[in-house]
């Protein structure tokens, strides 16, 4: 699937044609017989001009769906095709048509065209989650859709705006499961990067979580979000019964199958936890570095340096400036007794710390985490 192009001559609407596409992907990627890559690398492909044969040759796909999206004022026309990559043939290609409090309808109707021309057998639960509704707010949903771009951005300041706008989708509905699931990821990030103090910022996570898993037990991303959270606080336990509990809702979800691995990692599973970060990069061929950094951790715990080493490598070619790896790859380097190239690493992990500290209060040129602490047991969250 290709973001969907947003037309309707307001930059200011882009939030909505970007919202609409992770909405079709999550929708899609709840059926069983279908193959759904991830958002990362679908989005890579915005605003570029592109065809069809060659988004199937680089990401391993034979169908793709484009479209459009026209948003103007209480109307919405979306224009989705979907192309046989591998013929040009167009299965089929139609305009819905609607009004925006319709807009889950319209979702749920391309979805199950998509599904009837591909993988027309759903199992009872797949037919039941289709036909739920988020929220009877539009408003809300609009809240959230301008929250969750903003919350990709990754920085202090949009992080804080985007928890007001789910706040203020709550407010709206106090049972949108969605927009409690963003939320938790909003205390989950300021709590990793250190912009709160104390604890607050996991717990509050936890909670909203939680209160999503109340609402929607059947919402994928809000198991996600409570076992990820959960292995923070050590209950590994409780941490992988959701995450599975995520996957067998979602199974074409990167994100589930890779915090899955990482939880089993930490339980000591590495064995366990290889197949599933090698199938998270299957769904997201152009994976973010944080893949081969968790497959490294799976391969080091295993003693198997080697393809650590070229785990690491692969994690730093994707960013260079990712600190983890660098610290990760000085300590299995010098496991093996390999001084030369651990003190190499050591080097480059320096100069870029004095990079960091050079920026002042303008920040640095990229995202560095300095929250991590490399170990021979694998790695470390430092309080």
């Amino acid at each position: 699937m290709l973001p969907f192009v947003n037309m309707s001559g307001d930059k200011e609407q882009e939030y909505f044609s970007d919202g609409m596409t992770e909405d079709l992907i999550t929708g899609l990627s709840k059926r069983s017989g279908l193959f759904v890559i991830a958002r990362n690398s679908v989005f890579l492909y915005k605003g570029r001009p592109v065809k069809p044969e060659q988004v199937s040759r680089e990401l391993g796909v034979r169908y793709v769906l484009e479209g459009s999206v026209r948003k103007a004022g209480n109307r919405v026309r979306i224009t989705a095709p979907l192309i046989d990559a591998t013929t040009g043939y167009h299965l089929w290609a139609e305009n819905y048509d609607g009004e925006l409090k319709n807009i889950f309808a319209l979702q749920d109707r391309i979805t199950r065209q998509i599904v009837a021309a591909l993988a027309p057998k759903l199992t009872a639960g797949e037919q039941s989650r289709s036909m739920r509704q988020e929220t009877n707010s539009i408003e809300a949903y609009d809240f959230v859709l301008r929250g969750v771009a903003l919350y990709y951005e990754f920085r202090k300041e949009s992080n804080a705006m985007t928890r007001q706008l789910f706040e203020r989708a709550i407010a709206l509905d106090s049972r949108y499961a969605k927009a409690y699931v963003w939320l938790s990821w909003t205390h989950f990030v300021a709590w990793d990067w250190q912009w709160t103090e104390g604890p607050g910022g996991l717990d509050g996570a936890i909670e909203a979580a939680r209160r999503a898993v109340v609402l929607d037990d059947s919402l994928s991303r809000a198991h996600t979000a409570l076992g990820w959270n959960s292995l923070w606080k050590k209950q590994h336990d409780v941490a992988i019964a959701e995450l599975e509990r995520a996957v067998s809702l979602d199974p074409n979800s990167e994100w589930a199958y890779g915090n899955l691995a990482e939880t089993l990692n930490s339980a000591g599973r590495p064995d366990e936890a290889i197949g599933f970060i090698k199938k998270a990069m299957r769904l997201d061929p152009n994976y973010p570095t944080w893949l081969p950094f968790l497959l490294a951790h799976s391969y080091s715990l295993l003693r198997r340096y080697d393809e650590a080493i070229a785990a690491l490598q692969d994690s730093l070619r994707r960013n260079p400036n990712f600190l983890p790896a660098r610290r990760w790859l000085a300590v299995v380097y010098a496991e093996l007794g390999r001084e030369k190239e651990a003190r190499a690493e050591v080097a480059e992990i320096l100069s870029a710390r004095r990079l960091r500290w050079s920026a002042g209060a303008r920040g640095c040129p990229t995202r560095i985490r300095p929250t991590w602490s490399a170990t021979s047991r694998g790695y470390e969250k430092r309080e």
